[in-house]
């Protein structure tokens, strides 16, 4: 099937344009990570409002049933107050869904970390040299106690990391997008 160049110039604009909008949410991520993790947050209210309205309203009027029909009715209903929640405040859903995802991360960090070096002591003399191991597991410790201390600093240089990459994968689509322009030219 061949394509047109007419379409082929419209997906390069199209895609020029998604580098584009990535190019300035990562550069936004990078500037203002904190402010960008509180539009990230709001989006997440935003979804779980929409999610728990329409939910309902499919229990309710639109035939939705399942097996499960209390679980689904507290399901969305939980998922339309806890929009609604971070919807009125936004700064303490922030900062309470950062603490909670960055002692998460924290924790499971310093569980492997604990893991690697206990298994790689016990094992030792079935390995040439343990020190990597034990200082990958000694980093694993680390990085999760600054989580577990720092977990709005975390999150911070967790945005500005996706922004960074938002940004390389920005450049990625335009070079395609100027590729797919080329080709409509010959």
């Amino acid at each position: 099937m061949t394509v047109s160049a007419q379409t082929k110039r419209r997906f390069a604009l199209a895609t020029a344009l998604r580098g584009a909008l990535m190019l300035l949410a990562g550069l936004y991520a990078v500037i203002w990570p904190l402010e960008a993790l509180a539009v990230l947050v709001l989006f997440g209210g935003i979804l779980l409002l929409i999610d728990g309205a329409l939910g309902l309203w499919s229990l309710t009027f639109g035939g939705g049933k399942s097996g499960n029909y209390w679980f689904d009715v507290i399901a969305n209903a939980a998922s339309l107050i806890l929009g609604i929640i971070i919807l009125i405040s936004p700064f303490l859903a922030t900062v309470f869904t950062v603490t909670f995802l960055s002692t998460m991360v924290g924790l499971a960090a310093i569980v492997v970390g604990v893991m690697q070096i206990v298994v790689i002591v016990r094992e030792r003399d079935s390995y040439a040299r343990i020190w990597p191991v034990v200082l990958s597991g000694v980093s694993y410790v680390l990085i999760g106690l600054i989580f577990l201390l720092f977990p709005l600093l975390s999150a911070s240089i967790g945005m500005i990391v996706g922004g960074i990459l938002l940004i390389m994968f920005s450049i990625g689509l335009f070079g395609w997008a100027w590729r797919l322009y080329q080709q409509t030219k010959a």
